[in-house]
């Protein structure tokens, strides 16, 4: 805002809230001089929710003191925050090789948002809401990541899990699931021949049949996990 527009806000301001009505002209000039220094970047209006004089009106509601015009460039900071938090910059179309020209047009960009030019483009705004009615069945169009048939052709290549697959699919527990005790396999990894002094070695090839004490502590906690 110039000088002038600043001068209406005070008038403004002071309708609303008579003490801050200057009669005296050194008084009154000096009045302006520090609003105009807190305010001179402050927008008096934008084309998309930011008027100086609902921020003037929601302060004297607020507070019982009198209006500051740094309680004004605060309302202006938490709106421009607002607008570039809900604003993701677009691949500006000049020249990447020139970055000079993509970062003037970055800050044009932020700038129209923030002073109401242009809405926020929120291409990563997370949405809320309940899920689309349609989902599953767009879920299910997609398809699984391994079809079916490529699962198949890659069974005999990778015999253990093509086993913990085929238990899982007749309801039976993932045997993966748990650790085993005997060659120590983490959870989600199969069994290994168990080497010397009771240490796996990685070069070990992996067991097709999982150690039969792994079988029963997976058969032991999938059975706590049915329903009573």
């Amino acid at each position: 805002m110039n000088r002038r527009e600043v001068a209406a806000v005070i008038a403004f301001a002071g309708r609303l809230d008579p003490r801050l009505i200057r009669t005296d002209e050194a008084e009154a000039r000096s009045q302006l001089d520090s609003w105009h220094e807190l305010l001179g970047d402050v927008p008096a209006t934008t084309g998309q929710g930011w008027d100086v004089r609902d921020a003037v009106r929601k302060r004297v509601v607020a507070s019982q003191y009198p209006i500051l015009p740094a309680d004004v460039a605060r309302e202006w900071n938490a709106h421009y925050r607002d607008r570039l938090g809900r604003h993701t910059d677009p691949t500006p179309r000049a020249d990447p090789d020139d970055p000079q020209a993509w970062r003037a047009e970055l800050v044009a960009t932020r700038d129209a948002v923030v002073t109401g030019r242009i809405a926020p483009s929120p291409h990563r705004g997370v949405t809320t809401g309940e899920p689309r009615p349609d989902l599953e069945k767009v879920l299910k169009a997609v398809g699984i990541y391994v079809p079916d048939a490529v699962r198949a052709e890659l069974a005999p290549f990778r015999p253990a899990r093509a086993a913990r697959e085929a238990a899982i699919a007749a309801g039976g527990p993932d045997i993966f699931s748990v650790r085993c005790e005997m060659c120590r396999a983490p959870k989600g990894e199969p069994c290994h021949e168990r080497s010397g002094g009771g240490v796996r070695n990685r070069n070990t090839k992996p067991r097709v049949e999982p150690h039969p004490g792994r079988v029963e502590d997976a058969l032991a906690a999938h059975a706590q996990a049915l329903p009573a």
